[in-house]
């Protein structure tokens, strides 16, 4: 079979959700070809060429984008196969794809996608709806094929040092032990974990160095969910190439949890955490079941500073139940442990995620505000409690966008600093300021001078794609588009996970 797999986004990285399954389809005999949407034109006759296409889609804006790419395949060739596979491709049965997806699955998928690509006959008929596979039998992991890809020189790079150095993103495992009611790695994984062979992954790395990388991401879910595993692929990495640094992913507890390994792992070249602090207010993190405290995300600030290694957190400051003065203590916050380089902005417009099956549709504190499920979108609609605050995202939202598509690129200061003034305005219009005095910079924590090491791509899995990014797909939209509706024994918002 001749077997086209398309990447829309996966966080300005090289995408190892298609080199990885390119590998398992080369090795089975399949000709495989791939395209990376987020880097190079679409090409229209590679859909021409193939006998099937597989769109991965690892996070909700890979999704939104790949919904507008399968149309634009559909309306060419009706009758070609198409599979939707990776942790949202559960939402393609919500959603316009699912009348042309005839295959998904979700999980650990490259078992299930070999078994579609070896299919022969009729599928892919429009109407047909195949099975929604969740698949979470260990795979056979092989190396990545990264040859099919675009190079590193066309992804995000480190940013250290008034540099930029090349970087790629290696996985050492999948899923993730945890149930944050907000992710969806729970509604698939169920708190269950997937080793990558530490083999598999140095020898991944070793594709990345020879390409020119000099950093790498570990883009697991969360790093330290098998934090001997994890150790021991980070020292093996560092023992084969000494000079490359890293950064990883994990939750506030773990980096508490473990504090003796900081040092290990400072020392095997980790340059910064990426961290899910999501809120500063402790109810918004028993709601979410985060499992860790405001108290705990300063903690976990200084204690990483301790082993010289800064924190990227992430934030959730937009829910439901949110009030701007939650959101002003937010910025107080990163002010006061001196985090203003260390955020992107993005972070500061992140709206609630309510895709189908979410966990927390059950939450009393959303269901009061939910309004209804919008397919385009593949999340549920919900409003803000507090008057105005809706408004207050869309506009920062619009703020940092521009901010960071326009030719001059303002600073992580001066972003922050308007992004700070309007949420200030907003408190003082609804009566909401608190009075209290703004913290000094650094009073709780301070880190190094000058710049942070950060990554150029500042756009995270849980945000909404932006205008840009739609825009990139924008021609299937443009093109003659036949209708399909969802199934209906897969009625839109029902859960698709086990």
């Amino acid at each position: 079979m001749r077997v086209l797999l398309v990447s829309t986004y996966e966080l300005g990285h090289q995408p190892v959700h298609v080199a990885s399954p390119a590998a398992a389809l080369r090795a089975s005999g399949h000709d495989v070809r791939a395209i990376d949407v987020s880097v190079e034109p679409w090409d229209r006759a590679l859909v021409e060429w193939a006998d099937r296409v597989a769109f991965s889609v690892p996070m909700h804006t890979a999704m939104r984008m790949a919904v507008a790419l399968a149309a634009s395949v559909r309306a060419q060739r009706p009758g070609l196969p198409i599979c939707l596979y990776g942790l949202y491709a559960g939402m393609g049965r919500d959603s316009a794809a699912a009348g042309m997806a005839v295959h998904v699955i979700v999980g650990e998928y490259e078992p299930a996608l070999l078994t579609w690509a070896h299919v022969t006959g009729g599928a892919g008929v429009p109407g047909n709806a195949g099975d929604v596979v969740v698949h979470l039998g260990r795979s056979g992991f092989t190396s990545p094929a990264r040859d099919l890809l675009p190079p590193l020189e066309r992804y995000a790079r480190l940013v250290v040092d008034n540099e930029e150095r090349l970087a790629g993103a290696v996985e050492a495992s999948h899923g993730c032990s945890h149930r944050c009611r907000h992710c969806p790695l729970p509604v698939v994984y169920d708190g269950r974990l997937r080793v990558v062979p530490e083999d598999v992954v140095v020898g991944d790395v070793s594709q990345l160095v020879a390409m020119g990388a000099r950093h790498v991401s570990f883009a697991d879910p969360d790093f330290l969910n098998g934090p001997r595993h994890a150790v021991r692929v980070a020292q093996a990495v560092h023992s084969c190439f000494p000079e490359l640094s890293f950064d990883c992913t994990t939750k506030v507890e773990h980096i508490l949890a473990h504090e003796d390994l900081w040092d290990v792992l400072a020392k095997a070249g980790c340059l910064f955490v990426v961290s899910a602090f999501e809120s500063v207010d402790d109810t918004t993190l028993r709601i979410l079941d985060k499992g860790h405290t405001s108290g705990d995300e300063s903690a976990a600030v200084i204690l990483l500073r301790d082993h010289g290694i800064e924190v990227r957190p992430s934030w959730l400051p937009f829910t439901p139940w949110t009030t701007t003065a939650e959101v002003g203590a937010m910025l107080d916050f990163v002010v006061a442990h001196d985090l203003v380089g260390n955020v992107d902005a993005v972070q500061y417009t992140i709206r609630l995620l309510l895709p189908a099956g979410s966990l927390l549709l059950s939450a009393p504190e959303v269901k009061a505000r939910l309004e209804h499920y919008d397919a385009d979108r593949l999340s549920w609609v919900w409003t803000a409690e507090e008057a105005g605050l809706d408004d207050l995202q869309r506009e920062l939202a619009a703020l940092v966008e521009k901010a960071s598509t326009e030719p001059a690129t303002p600073g992580a200061e001066d972003t922050f600093a308007e992004v700070d003034a309007r949420v200030r305005a907003h408190m003082s219009s609804h009566g909401t300021a608190s009075g209290v005095a703004r913290p000094r910079r650094g009073s709780l924590s301070t880190g190094p001078a000058g710049p942070r090491p950060r990554l150029s791509e500042p756009w995270f899995c849980c945000s909404e794609p932006t205008s840009t990014q739609l825009e990139a797909v924008g021609f299937a939209v443009n093109e003659p588009q036949v209708e399909y509706r969802p199934p209906a024994n897969l009625p839109p918002g029902e859960p698709f996970g086990p």
